[in-house]
């Protein structure tokens, strides 16, 4: 529904779309039971005049589409809402003190903090910053800088104020595989300044690093420690604050 509503949709401009099909496109197993939503994504991408007025043609039956698909999801959510029978709760003001809720988190420690589970090939400690240059070269490639950026496209088109959450490295698993805090700071030097680009307030809790309390298993699963930090500055955006790390 989210990607027919983004094709036939008036939210977005046709240059983004064009970029977002373009992007849909590269992996074309996600499209194997849409065959209509895969030839409108083709004409979209394509930028030809031709495939354009194509594009054109499709739009009526595409529009049709987007309102089953709607009307679906708004029939499954009521038959949801009237199978509940417990009572909403009744909301209430509260300021919370997240000192003591931080401070009450930091004390329990998770059962494997220092114990780090290696996978297979990491059973001996690798010399330190041996593989900064593959992680770098990761960093700077990796494709999925450019599904954020498309993501903030589209929030800076829809006018859309998100704040953007990012956990931290795991440290001490990267010291022992081999990657400096120096080389990972590349990651964190490059986040907030994508986000900077479209005046976007990026928390990446990157103080926490090497905090073995702040991951469960030293993955990507916050601790009770690590969830009360997300919840503060979920509570300080929310209020107008300006989000703590």
């Amino acid at each position: 529904m989210a990607a027919t509503e983004m094709v036939f949709g008036s939210a977005l401009d046709f240059g983004l779309k064009r970029d977002i099909a373009a992007r849909m496109l590269q992996f074309p197993e996600t499209l194997e039971q849409r065959p209509f939503l895969e030839f409108a994504l083709r004409r979209l991408a394509s930028g030809q005049l031709l495939d354009r007025v194509v594009f054109c043609a499709l739009w009526p039956a595409g529009k049709i589409q987007t309102a089953l698909y709607e009307l679906e999801d708004h029939w499954a959510a009521v038959h949801h809402i009237r199978r509940q029978t417990k009572p909403p709760p009744r909301l209430h003001e509260e300021t919370v003190d997240w000192p003591q809720f931080v401070a009450k988190a930091s004390k329990a420690r998770p059962a494997d903090a220092g114990n780090i589970q290696q996978p297979s090939g990491f059973e001996r400690k690798i010399a330190p910053g041996s593989r900064d240059v593959g992680f770098l070269s990761g960093i700077k490639g990796s494709p999925a800088w450019i599904d954020l950026d498309l993501l903030m496209r589209c929030l800076t088109t829809v006018h859309a104020r998100p704040l953007i959450l990012s956990m931290p490295l795991a440290g001490d698993f990267y010291d022992h595989a081999g990657v400096s805090r120096s080389a990972r700071n590349e990651f964190y030097r490059k986040l907030p300044a994508l986000g900077e680009q479209y005046h976007f307030p990026v928390v990446e809790f990157q103080e926490h690093d090497e905090d073995p309390a702040f991951l469960i298993r030293h993955q990507s699963h916050l601790t009770a420690k690590g969830w009360t930090y997300y919840d503060r500055a979920l509570d300080d955006f929310f209020h107008g604050r300006l989000p703590q790390r």
